[in-house]
């Protein structure tokens, strides 16, 4: 076997040959033509570094030209047409269709619906606390399969590992926020992204918007890893009326603004758009979640299915963040739109939160028909109404379930609600990367 010194001892003769071989042995066709040399001159390219540079540059590159297709032939159509099309351009008729041609916007031009001013342009802000909550939520960062799922797995394939109560709050959670997350998507994407014109906002809903796909992700993530029945889990929201019922009050306040041409600036469609977003924000996002994360995060802290109660952690600090945005925006536009803040509209709103808790809590006893956890429907039932209270609070409506407070005060350790300060109260940000995150 050669060593790689005599390899190349070897190699350089024949690296010196390409040049005479290609001169002794022309093809027949190719050896009366003056241009041929030309084309396999780049072959020689190898050994050319060994040779004077007089031999490789015997001919001028501008007889190769000539041949060359994309130098010398005339354009095709499809090219020819781009070349006119582009040479046609006026950017004038450009600027005319976007939406807003005031030129530079100034921060008082900048509103939270039916705004005039240009979209494209993010700065400067108008509301600090909408960007400030993006920045936020990209430092809360997750991925699903960053936990660790082999304990669950263990404990819900182990026939005595939890009890048929136990396993039906797991599946019915699963069943209910694999969809749920994705209706709060499909309701951002197809309505609130496009009816809000405020930049900054815009920018949190489309971090929003790929939070509730890593969380939708999460929910699969967990069914497939517990090799449940997927078609059993996820149509759950057709199946089980108390999950069904939930999903169809959320679909009913989003189906109008989800038709690509409704428009806001009446007040008809602008109290439309107020409503979609007390029903996402503060009930399916503010209230419907509350039953289930509580029941899955008291099962993890009893050291049951750790690796779910780690994800619906996750997604609760998520959740939080959803409902605070959510609740300035409101605010926001309340306050720039007071017509619409009418006595109606307040009772619209009340009732609206009031029957989001009247399904929660039907939801809760389906889901917990005995006592489990810890914890009852009854129970569940003073938790709901002690959030709904909060949640008419931060919309600056009267309590209307007096008495009532946390029977669960350790979910306040895990999210304290008094955290949940929208920006008309004051800010707090206490968030972190996920992978920093303290479990205490």
């Amino acid at each position: 076997m050669l060593s790689w010194d005599e390899f190349h001892a070897e190699e350089k003769p024949v690296a010196r040959q390409p040049q005479p071989a290609a001169q002794a042995q022309p093809e027949p066709d190719t050896a009366p033509q003056e241009p041929a040399p030309a084309a396999p001159a780049p072959r020689a390219d190898v050994s050319a570094a060994a040779e004077p540079a007089a031999e490789y540059r015997a001919e001028p590159a501008e007889e190769v030209a000539p041949d060359a297709p994309a130098q010398s032939a005339p354009a095709n159509d499809a090219v020819a047409r781009a070349r006119a099309t582009v040479a046609k351009m006026d950017a004038s008729e450009g600027v005319a269709e976007l939406e807003g041609t005031a030129g530079r916007v100034e921060v008082d031009e900048k509103s939270m619906i039916n705004c005039r001013a240009d979209l494209n342009q993010l700065v400067p802000f108008k509301y600090d606390w909408a960007w400030q909550k993006y920045l936020d939520g990209c430092s809360n960062h997750w991925m699903p399969q960053e936990v660790n799922m082999s304990a669950d797995v263990a404990l819900w394939k182990n026939p005595e590992g939890l009890t048929e109560d136990e396993r039906r709050i797991v599946k019915r959670n699963l069943g209910f926020f694999s969809t749920a997350d994705s209706l709060v998507a499909n309701n951002l994407v197809l309505a609130t992204y496009r009816l809000i014109t405020n930049p900054e906002a815009r920018q949190y809903i489309l971090r929003q918007a790929f939070e509730e796909a890593i969380h939708t992700h999460a929910y699969q993530y967990c069914i497939e890893s517990l090799g449940m029945d997927e078609g059993e889990i996820f149509n759950m929201y057709r199946e089980i009326p108390s999950v069904a019922k939930k999903a169809t009050w959320g679909i009913e306040y989003t189906r109008e603004l989800s038709d690509p041409k409704f428009q806001t600036g009446t007040p008809e469609a602008d109290k439309a758009l107020l409503k979609n977003l007390i029903a996402f924000y503060c009930v399916l996002e503010g209230i419907f979640f509350y039953c289930g994360f509580t029941q899955i995060l008291s099962m993890g802290r009893r050291n049951k299915m750790t690796g779910v109660a780690e994800q619906f952690q996750y997604i609760l600090r998520d959740e939080s963040m959803h409902v605070n945005f959510g609740v300035d925006v409101i605010n926001q536009i309340k306050l720039e739109n007071p017509q619409l803040w009418d006595k109606e509209m307040q009772d619209k709103a009340t009732q609206m939160i009031l029957e989001g808790t009247e399904l929660e809590i039907q939801y809760a006893r389906d889901t917990m028909p005995r006592g489990v956890l810890g914890m009852n429907a009854k129970m569940m039932e003073e938790y709901l109404q002690f959030i709904a209270n909060r949640r008419l609070a931060q919309l600056g409506l009267p309590e209307q379930f007096k008495g009532v407070s946390n029977p669960f005060p350790w979910m306040s350790e895990i999210m304290d609600l008094r955290k949940e300060k929208n920006f008309f109260e004051t800010r707090v940000i206490e968030y972190q990367v996920g992978g920093a995150l303290n479990w205490d």
